[in-house]
């Protein structure tokens, strides 16, 4: 091997600990909750042929992060939660780390786990209430195990995910109708009633909240958007980072955009090629990370066990 080669080899795996450490919150080794995944005694609300798993895996889900939190920041009662309770200004990653692993859970791990990780969350939303102040001026109370806030969580998450896939990802098994139907699961198990079960019907509910004046700008959004346009990263991260911000700003429909005070990247009247962009660094991205990340491995492992797979 040429001394070239063991520089590239080291490279890549400076790479690889802060990309671990960013999305995991540990550079060296796997997680243990994500050991555990092989653990429990069914196949879990999803398997390998899943949209669900299709969407949830690859790189896609990166962009769809920061996509989701931008859209979230627009309900001013979900805001207000975050605003008020999260430690995201001093603990970004840890929360990071915090959202992955409930997702990565209900996505891979067996039922039991699911429930398990989802009755945590909503343990943890018990103490986040006070109240918030609507677009139209009135104050009203939140809790954040409301229905109406967990929903709408439940679907700028859904909503982020399936469009960044069609983006960036593959082919979805059943189409985006199928992904939609199988993560209402997940609400379903943070107790949000009647999530869409469709694409038609997610983004119908989304935008029924912008028609209505519930979704809303302002100061507190500006400055979560500031924030998730420069948080707190590795330096060697940031240029990446930067141009996977600008990709997903890029597929935000205008009308969500304009609340959020965000515009696509351009130079003068020059739209620049913010999609392509972020399609290549994901594609790096994918060559540092395996292909199958430890929660899905792990998941394989438990459905061998339980000969549910060949």
């Amino acid at each position: 091997m040429l001394q070239g080669d063991f520089r590239m080899i080291d490279v890549l795996s400076g790479w690889r600990r802060l990309l671990r450490l960013t999305f995991s919150g540990q550079s060296e080794g796997v997680p243990q909750w994500e050991l555990d995944l092989a653990k429990g005694d069914d196949g879990g609300f999803f398997g390998p042929s899943s949209a669900t798993w299709a969407v949830h895996g690859g790189m896609s889900p990166i962009v769809a992060g920061i996509r989701a939190l931008l859209i979230q920041a627009l309900h001013p009662g979900a805001l207000a939660g975050v605003y008020e309770f999260s430690r995201f200004r001093e603990d970004p990653l840890g929360r990071l780390a915090g959202t992955i692993r409930w997702i990565f859970t209900v996505t891979y791990g067996d039922t039991a786990a699911a429930k398990g990780g989802s009755d945590y969350v909503r343990r943890l939303h018990e103490r986040v209430q006070g109240t918030y102040q609507r677009a139209d001026g009135a104050v009203l109370p939140y809790s954040a195990n409301d229905p109406e806030l967990l929903a709408w969580v439940h679907m700028a998450f859904a909503e982020s995910f399936l469009t960044a896939h069609q983006v960036w990802g593959g082919g979805i098994p059943g189409g985006a109708d199928a992904y939609v139907r199988e993560w209402s699961a997940a609400a379903e198990l943070m107790q949000v009633p009647e999530p869409p079960r469709s694409e038609a019907q997610l983004r119908a509910a989304m935008d029924s909240l912008l028609d209505e004046g519930v979704l809303c700008g302002g100061p507190r959004v500006e400055e979560v958007v500031r924030f998730i346009r420069r948080p707190p990263l590795h330096p060697a991260l940031l240029p990446g980072y930067r141009v996977l911000f600008e990709g997903a700003v890029a597929t935000i429909d205008p009308r969500y955009r304009r609340l959020l005070g965000l515009e696509p990247a351009h130079v003068g009247p020059l739209r620049l090629p913010a999609v392509g962009a972020a399609k290549a660094v994901l594609a790096a991205i994918g060559v540092v990370l395996q292909k199958q990340g430890p929660s899905e491995l792990s998941a394989r492992a438990r459905r061998r066990r339980l000969g549910l797979d060949g």
